[in-house]
């Protein structure tokens, strides 16, 4: 199954990033953009995802893939970006991120428009922007293969499906908070990263904790901290083999199931929000049969 799995999506998270979004242009060779991609662009590159506006665009379907959903709870919302393509850049460098998003941005030149670039970086080895732990309870070997890449159909094994959503951080809220008020709303100690038992049911760990779905809702997370000179924060990112894994959780976080708001919220907000299909590899190349791209 991961021999035909795009290679950056269990990978660990790179030193530096950059995600990309585009439209598509009306009127336009989607299916030609699409071959020149499938030839052009190298598997090490990062994580390519294909949004359902192109499936949709072709006639097509992609078993498991819809649009990003819009949500709200009290004092809340998450909203839904959904876009036609999305690109998980990784490389040792700022330069070498360059360099791959202009070589994409001739690939799909004249089918596909960029909508929005945010630059990420890995964060006192893989914390974020608040100082705590980010992803601590990823799963591991082949729990982590079973979480995050499809198993079964034809031109589908070993494809994946990602959850992209941009977080902003009030951390200046964040920082006149008393220590303790912060690790209650995480559900963790700063320091040990220990989790906190007693810990109200709205602290983020409680409302998030994987094993506690029906069935699990294990993910991959592979989340990197951004900053601007005026905004910051977490680009969450999560490899999923079902949406489902993510959507359960997103609306307890609101509140859905019992009306109990993620303490996340108290300082955080989401302002993107979109699914994409990562197509599976075949003798190095993306594997797009099911859009009909030969």
């Amino acid at each position: 199954m991961l021999e035909n799995a795009q290679p950056s999506v269990l990978a660990d998270r790179p030193q530096v990033g950059r995600t990309l979004t585009f439209r598509i242009a009306p009127e336009t060779d989607v299916l030609g953009a699409l071959r020149r991609l499938r030839d052009g662009i190298s598997m090490d590159c990062g994580v390519i995802g294909i949004g359902e506006p192109v499936v949709l665009a072709l006639g097509k379907s992609i078993p498991g893939l819809r649009t990003f959903p819009a949500m709200s709870g009290p004092a809340c919302s998450v909203p839904s970006t959904q876009e036609a393509l999305c690109f998980l850049l990784r490389g040792p460098d700022r330069g070498a991120v360059f360099d791959l998003t202009q070589h994409i941005r001739e690939l799909v030149a004249d089918a596909f428009l960029l909508v929005d670039s945010n630059d990420t970086f890995t964060y006192r080895e893989g914390r974020d922007l608040t100082r705590f732990e980010d992803g601590t309870e990823n799963p591991q070997g082949e729990l982590a293969v079973q979480s995050a890449i499809v198993s079964k159909g034809e031109h589908l094994r070993g494809s994946s499906f990602v959850v992209v959503q941009r977080w902003v951080h009030d951390l200046a809220r964040f920082r006149r908070f008393s220590e303790e008020r912060r690790e209650m709303l995480i559900g963790r100690r700063a320091d040990s990263n220990d989790e906190i038992e007693e810990a109200p049911e709205s602290a983020h760990v409680k409302r998030t904790a994987q094993e506690s779905f029906e069935p699990p809702a294990f993910m991959v997370r592979r989340s990197m901290p951004w900053a601007t000179a005026t905004q910051e924060g977490l680009e969450f990112i999560a490899q999923v083999e079902s949406l489902d894994r993510f959507e359960i959780m997103m609306r307890r976080m609101v509140g859905s199931e019992d009306g109990i708001v993620d303490g996340l919220f108290t300082f955080s907000r989401p302002v993107t929000g979109g699914y994409y299909w990562c197509p599976p590899v075949e003798n190095g190349r993306l594997d797009l049969a099911l859009l009909g791209v030969g």
